[in-house]
């Protein structure tokens, strides 16, 4: 599943359940149903009607071993009139461990007969069974009346009912409103991590892999779509077909999915015979060609990479009107947000094509990690997550390299790195037992930093054998479940091999590497390779280390510690990582490497340098303090000769030398004189890392009303980017990077009131509105101009600031063909000075009829950080908390993004107790949610920040204005 906040354009970026056993009313099963599913002797339990007083015979989170599934048989029938469904499911279950109850998930289903059928000999005996309901943890225990014994195969067969899901999860309602203004709705599914139980009893935990034979019934003006193609369709009635699926390979419930609606679709070929087609709303079909031609070439890429052929004869793509996250990675029907897989050539932004192949790319790389092999429980979500947010890069470098991917791949260490240097952070893997606690795995940590380890990882192995090595795993593993080692396992016995050096594979399954390299390298010692040790220091332990690097002479005295911030933040004892070190020096720009293992180590350098600069490209997940004059030489080199180093190299030094202040290993002072070559920068990595650093200083000043140094550091930073902002044309032209570093800067200027910028968006806004929004306006006799698509984000802004410009704005926004600008028109309308305007886009986009709620969570946030919103913010997380839990579940990306999004940037102690109070009045699930706790913890450090530094920013920019 993608994580939509992680890149959407614009936005910011454990306790135990206590488990008791209870004495639970039988589930009323009284209501009798005709069965067409029975048979040969069936044998009528009796049915216990109202409320009895057994006990329910599980007392645990997770489901007992003692029942598998080996195949389901569903039938759906959604009415997309009284928006309900029923349902029947007939599982196949074969038995470990003698039992006398069958224990499954249920959620939200009004069960009305439940039976066992047990096969002996040439008979079929089918009994009905009661019903327990526990709610508490999702469960159903069906109470057979005789013994299920080891070895034998049962059918469980249960009807049920259900309304259709309100909010973005199980089997749901999703509306769109066509260019006639008709609303229109259709019912899709969401089942990743665990609620394939709203639309089936299922044994709903990733290893409990089964196949699936799906019929969905249907009017005859809609199309049914699920992980398989169609075999048969029969006309149950003149207004009711019955679409039969072809039976699905093995795999979990939560990959499942099936689609009611009236889309459209447009198809291709892939060259080894799959066909990949993508599915929309009747009237945006002319936006699915980009996707298609990215999904036919990805999957090409995927085959070939793998060396493993996609199982399936199909793969669909289906844009859905309403979708929590970026998309979801079904089996054969991946569903996505419509603005992540819809793209208009002519009117859609650069980032939005960006997105889009990204996107595709991350749940095409899931057929394989985590749909093919898939983690045995939800502690290493990151083995699906991580691998995916991955495999993006690797992919998407090769098969668009006009996008230039590697570009953004450190900003994604820099997003892990920020929650990750919190106490409140987590290992990679790590203990989850209920649905929230689940749910949390869905964040930076998983995504970001799984993708960030495994980066370092091929860094360290060298791209082959890192291949080779997830190849031999998806081989080993394919329809299985897997864990951590499993992976270090199937790495460990392949062996890298470089240039310099020689490998061997021992009888123990390690690597050890012989030939002598340049350096003095630890691979140089006969070093056993042992990824397993060496991953697990990345994967078992929450964090990553500072690295401090002294130099005295030509060595190099190397010490790691765990990097935390927070008050109480003196280093932590027990912490220790294998850290692959590289580096170059101002007398070698050859990529050197030092295996680190130990608190304390020392590199000898050939000879004395005037530099050295460690961690080469941003490829390891750690960051370095250069101790005595080392930083002062770095200055100095960005500031004479800054391209002597990668941009990516200089990306991560003004990260790092920021990082060090908030820990007290700098002064804020030092990082801002290193923030003085910026004015000579113009790739985009650097400069979006410069602004991600300098911005959050004034946004701190703001909740603190320090106007006067907050406007000198406003100025500070419009005159540090203003001749790279000069010398932006107003157009599309140029490379994608060109175009983002573009629209961000032209966004920022005009949100700072540069004149320049204000004036000419100014111009733009006008000369659209007179044109109705036509984005085609005559300037001059024979020339037509438009807006182009890469500062209409700055031009819109700068439009909406005034009443008049603001309902134009919004007027348009309501228009279908307006959909690929959605985005931007919400970044606009909320930045507005009109506290009254913010609070009624924040209210429409929870009523969810205009504005979609789907994008509720980054308008909350967008308003959050204007300055005349984020008292609204704040009250309307708090008065709608209920209902946004409900609508986004408790522990949701969704509801994270909010909480910190709101928050983060809070700096007195008045809004961090309001903070703390509004949260310890909840009950205890909300207020002990991973969120909460990195809130609370972030305004805290933005309190200590601000009492160290206010002063010296001050007089800083006294000395250097």
């Amino acid at each position: 599943m993608a994580a939509l906040f992680s890149i959407l354009p614009f936005a910011d970026k454990s306790s135990l359940m206590m488990m008791i056993m209870m004495t639970i009313g039988v589930l009323n099963v009284a209501v009798s149903v005709n069965n067409d599913h029975s048979s040969n002797n069936r044998e009528t339990a009796d049915v216990v009607s109202g409320n009895g007083s057994k006990p329910f015979p599980w007392d645990k989170m997770r489901l007992p071993k003692h029942v598998i599934p080996v195949h389901y048989d569903l039938l759906l029938h959604p009415n997309l009139t009284t928006l309900t469904f029923t349902g029947f499911a007939r599982i196949e279950i074969t038995v470990n461990q003698q039992t006398s109850s069958v224990i499954l998930h249920s959620k939200h289903l009004q069960i009305t007969r439940a039976t066992i059928q047990r096969r002996m000999r040439n008979t079929h005996t089918e009994k009905e069974v009661m019903v327990l309901e526990y709610p508490t943890f999702e469960q159903i225990a069906l109470l057979a009346a005789f013994p299920l014994h080891v070895g034998q195969n049962y059918t469980v067969s249960i009807e049920y009912s259900a309304n259709l899901s309100e909010s973005f999860h199980g089997f749901y309602k999703s509306t769109y409103r066509t260019q006639e203004g008709e609303v229109r709705v259709l019912a899709s599914t969401q089942f990743e991590p665990t609620a394939a139980r709203m639309a089936f009893p299922c044994f709903d935990e990733p290893s409990f892999k089964a196949r699936f034979s799906i019929k969905i019934r249907r009017e005859p003006k809609h199309l049914a779509l699920s992980n398989m193609p169609i075999v048969k369709s029969v006309n149950v009635a003149n207004w009711l077909v019955e679409d039969h699926f072809d039976v699905s390979v093995k795999m979990s419930t939560y990959l499942v999915a099936f689609i009611v609606s009236d889309f459209k679709s447009v198809s291709k070929m892939t060259t080894s015979g799959i066909k990949i087609s993508v599915y929309t709303v009747p009237d945006k079909i002319n936006q699915a060609d980009y996707a298609l031609d990215a999904a036919v070439k990805l999957l090409d890429f995927y085959e070939n990479y793998f060396s493993i052929p996609y199982p399936l004869p199909k793969q669909d793509l289906a844009a859905i009107p309403d979708f929590q996250s970026g998309a979801m990675e079904n089996w054969g029907l991946t569903t996505y947000r419509e603005s992540s897989l819809l793209y208009d050539p002519e009117k859609s932004s650069a980032s939005a094509k960006l997105w889009i192949t990204m996107i595709i790319a991350h749940e095409l790389a899931h057929q394989w990690f985590g749909n093919l092999v898939t983690m045995e429980w939800w502690n290493d979500l990151w083995l699906n997550e991580g691998f995916a947010k991955f495999m993006e890069y690797v992919s998407v470098s090769i098969t668009h390299p006009d996008l230039k991917v590697e570009d953004y791949f450190l900003g994604k260490c820099f997003d892990a790195m920020e929650v990750d240097a919190l106490n409140s952070s987590h290992p990679v893997s790590t203990p989850v037992e209920d649905p929230a606690q689940i749910q949390e795995m869905f964040d930076d940590v998983s995504y970001e930093k799984g993708a960030c380890i495994l980066n370092m990882l091929r860094d360290y192995l060298n791209a082959d054998v890192f291949k080779a090595g997830l190849v031999q795993y998806l081989r080993k593993y394919s329809y299985q479940n897997t864990k951590n080692e499993d992976l270090w396992n199937s790495l460990a016995h392949t062996c890298p091999l470089g240039d310099t050096q020689e490998s061997q594979l021992q009888g123990d399954g390690f690597c050890t590497r012989n030939q002598q390299t340049s350096s003095s390298a630890h691979w140089t010692r006969r070093e056993i390779l042992d990824v397993t040790t060496m991953m697990n220091t990345w994967t078992l332990q929450k964090g990553f280390p500072l690295v401090t690097a002294t130099v005295k002479g030509k060595n190099v005295h190397l010490q790691q510690e765990h990097y935390m911030k927070g008050s109480d933040s003196s280093p932590s004892t027990g912490y220790l990582w294998h850290v692959p070190l590289t580096y170059i020096t101002s007398k070698s720009d050859t990529v050197q490497r030092f295996l680190l293992t130990t608190k304390t180590d020392v590199l000898i350098l050939p000879e004395e340098v005037e530099w050295i600069k460690f961690n080469v490209g941003m490829n390891g997940y750690y960051i370095v303090h250069y101790e005595d004059d080392g930083w002062d030489a770095l200055i100095s080199l960005l500031k004479e000769n800054h391209t002597a180093i990668s941009s990516n190299d200089r990306a991560s030094l003004i990260n790092n030398v920021f990082q060090l202040v908030s820990i007290g290993k700098l002064s804020i002072s030092k990082a801002l004189d290193l923030s003085l070559y910026l004015k000579l920068e113009s790739q985009i990595m650097p400069v979006f890392q410069g602004m991600n650093e300098l911005i959050p200083m004034y946004k701190l000043m703001e909740k603190r009303d320090m106007d006067d140094v907050e406007n000198q550091l406003k100025g500070y930073i419009v005159n540090l980017f203003k001749d790279l902002i000069d010398k932006q044309s107003w157009n599309d032209e140029g490379s994608v990077s060109e175009r983002m570093l573009r629209s961000s800067l032209l966004l920022f200027a005009c949100a700072r009131k540069y004149q320049p910028c204000v004036d000419k968006a100014e111009e733009y806004f006008m000369k659209w509105k007179e044109s109705n929004g036509t984005l085609r306006t005559v300037f001059i006799v024979n020339s037509v101009e438009t807006l182009p698509n890469d500062v209409k984000t700055a031009v819109y802004a700068v439009g909406a600031q005034t009443i008049e410009g603001w309902d134009f704005l919004f007027s348009k926004y309501r228009l279908p063909w307006f959909n690929t600008e959605r985005n931007q028109i919400e970044v606009a309308l909320s930045i507005s000075r009109n506290k009254d305007k913010l609070q009624w886009i924040m209210d429409q986009s929870l009523f969810g009829d205009v504005v979609k709620t789907q994008d509720l969570p980054h308008i909350i946030v967008y308003v959050a950080k204007n300055p005349s919103g984020y008292h609204l913010a704040w009250t309307f997380l708090k008065e709608n908390w209920n209902k946004f839990v409900q609508k986004f579940e408790l522990g949701s990306p969704s509801i994270a993004h909010m909480v910190i999004g709101v928050t983060n940037q809070y700096s007195t102690r008045e809004q961090l107790a309001e903070v703390k109070e509004f949260f310890n009045s909840l009950e205890e699930k909300s207020s002990q949610l991973r969120c909460v706790q990195q809130a609370i913890e972030t305004i805290e450090e933005n309190i200590r920040w601000m009492d160290i530094n206010f002063e010296k920013i001050k007089i800083w920019l006294q000395n250097n204005m």
